[in-house]
C-alpha cells in the first residue's frame, strides 16, 4: 500500500495512480493499518469516479456541481416562493452529503439514512425569552409530508434530471417508493357555526381584507399574500396570475370581491395586501407606514388571530382551511365535482375527490329511492295474482336519474 509520512506530519498520507490520473491526500490517522484501509477506500472511490466519468463524459457528477446545474436550469425559474424553497432544500442536501459526493454513488442505504436524519428534525419555530427570539426546542417534529417534499422528493428530482436530461447512467437506480413516508389523509375542515364571525372579528384592521379575500376565493395563502395589482383586471372582471406549479390561475372578480379590493388601491403601488407597521424597526420600517404582507408576518398575525377567535389547538381552523371550506360548501350546494375542480385549479379530479364525502347523504338518498323503485317495479310486474303485468315498461326511475346526474357531475 502506498501510504507514507511526510516531514513534520504525525499522520500518514496516500498517493496512487489510476489510468494516468494521480490521487493523493491525507488519511488523517497516525496508525498505519488504519491509513492503509483509508487508502484502499480512496482507491475504490477513484475507480467509481473514473467509471462514472466514462459513462457521462460531459457531466460533472460532484454533488455540488449537480445541485448548481439543477438550480441554474430549473430551481431559479420556479414561481412564487418555489425558487426560495428549492434553494433552501438543495442547500440542505449539500450540507448532508457534502460537495464531493458523486450523485451516482448515492444508494438506497444513503437515502434511508437521509430520511431518518430529516424526520428527526423539528419545525423551525421561535419564541420570545427575556426579550429575545430563540429557537423553540419543544417544537414538533417535521411532518412526513415535509420530509417527502423538502428532502426525498428533491433528491429524486435531481436524479431524474440527471438521468433523463443530462444522460447520466446509474448502475443502481434507487427504489424511491420505499423511501417516501406514508402521509396521513388530508384533513378537510370547514367553518362551523359562529367561527366565521369570530375570525373576522378577531382580525387586525390591516389584515382583515386579506383574510376576507382568502375566505371568498379559496386561493392558497401564498397566492393571496403575493397578489399584485397587475394581476387584477377590472375590465374583464378577472384576477389572472401564476399559481402552484406555474399554472395559470383565473379568479373571477365578483361584486363581493370588487367591493373588498377597490378601496385598497393606493396603499401600495405593486402589492394588493399590506399591513400597517406597529413599531419602528431601524431605518427600514417606519411606524404607521404600510408595507407588503410578509410570509412570517402573516404567520404571526394568523397565529394570534386563531387564539383570540378560539379556533386554535388540535382540530382548529388553519389558514388553508378557507380553501377546504369554500370547496366543501360549493360541492354540497351544487353536487358538481368538475366545478369544484376548476374552482380550486386542480390538475385532475382525483385531488378534488377528497371532498366527495359531503355528498354521501345525497348518494344514500338516491340508493334508497332506487331500491324503492325496484320493489314497486317488481310488484307491478308480478301483478295481484302473481301473473306477469303486460303493461310494465323498463322505465328509468327518478332515483336512477339522480344517480346518473351524480355520476356525470363527478
Amino acid at each position: 500500500m502506498s501510504v507514507f509520512r511526510i516531514k513534520n506530519s504525525p499522520v500518514y498520507h496516500y498517493e496512487f495512480r489510476l489510468e494516468g490520473h494521480r490521487f493523493r491526500g491525507t488519511t488523517e490517522t497516525a496508525n498505519r493499518r488504519e491509513a492503509e484501509n483509508v487508502e484502499r477506500r480512496r482507491r475504490e472511490d477513484a475507480k467509481r469516479q473514473l467509471a462514472a466519468a466514462k459513462a457521462s463524459p460531459n457531466v460533472s457528477l460532484r454533488f455540488d456541481d449537480v445541485v448548481g446545474r439543477y438550480w441554474q436550469e430549473v430551481g431559479q425559474h420556479l414561481a412564487g416562493e418555489g425558487a426560495d424553497n428549492c434553494f433552501r432544500d438543495l442547500g440542505r442536501l449539500v450540507d448532508y452529503f457534502g460537495p464531493d459526493k458523486l450523485l451516482t454513488d448515492i444508494d438506497n442505504d444513503d437515502i434511508a439514512r437521509l430520511v431518518a436524519w430529516r424526520r428527526g428534525q423539528r419545525v423551525a419555530r421561535y419564541r420570545k425569552v427575556r426579550g429575545r427570539m430563540v429557537r423553540d426546542d419543544d417544537a414538533p417534529l417535521v411532518a412526513p409530508a415535509t420530509v417527502n417534499r423538502s428532502t426525498t422528493g428533491v433528491l429524486k428530482k435531481l436524479c431524474m434530471r440527471a438521468r433523463n436530461v443530462w444522460g447520466v447512467q446509474f448502475s443502481r437506480w434507487p427504489n424511491w417508493r420505499e423511501h417516501f413516508l406514508t402521509e396521513p389523509i388530508e384533513r378537510v375542515r370547514e367553518l362551523h357555526e359562529g367561527e366565521e364571525e369570530r375570525i373576522i372579528g378577531a382580525a387586525r384592521n390591516d389584515y382583515a381584507p386579506l383574510i376576507e379575500f382568502a375566505r371568498m376565493t379559496g386561493l392558497r395563502s401564498n397566492e393571496v399574500r403575493t397578489l399584485e395589482w397587475s394581476h387584477v383586471n377590472w375590465g374583464t372582471k378577472q384576477i389572472i396570475r401564476l399559481g402552484k406549479g406555474r399554472k395559470r390561475v383565473v379568479t373571477p372578480i365578483t361584486d363581493e370581491v370588487r367591493e373588498l379590493l377597490f378601496p385598497l388601491q393606493g396603499h401600495h403601488e405593486r402589492y394588493v395586501f399590506t399591513y400597517v407597521c406597529q413599531r419602528r424597526r431601524g431605518k427600514e420600517l417606519i411606524r404607521g407606514q404600510r408595507y407588503p404582507v410578509t410570509k412570517e408576518g402573516l404567520k404571526t398575525a394568523w397565529r394570534r388571530l386563531r387564539k383570540t377567535a378560539g379556533v386554535d389547538g388540535e382540530g382548529g381552523f388553519r389558514f388553508h382551511d378557507f380553501r377546504h371550506d369554500l370547496a366543501t360548501k360549493t360541492l354540497r350546494e351544487t353536487g358538481n365535482m368538475k366545478l369544484v375542480q376548476k374552482m380550486l385549479n386542480h390538475s385532475n379530479l382525483t385531488t378534488t375527490a377528497k371532498y366527495a364525502h359531503v355528498i354521501d347523504d345525497e348518494v344514500a338518498a338516491a340508493l334508497q329511492m332506487r331500491a324503492k323503485g325496484r320493489v314497486r317495479k317488481a310488484d307491478l310486474t308480478t301483478g295481484v295474482e302473481g301473473r306477469p303485468h303486460t303493461s310494465t315498461h323498463s322505465a328509468v326511475t327518478d332515483a336512477d336519474k339522480l344517480l346518473v346526474g351524480n355520476e356525470k357531475s363527478a
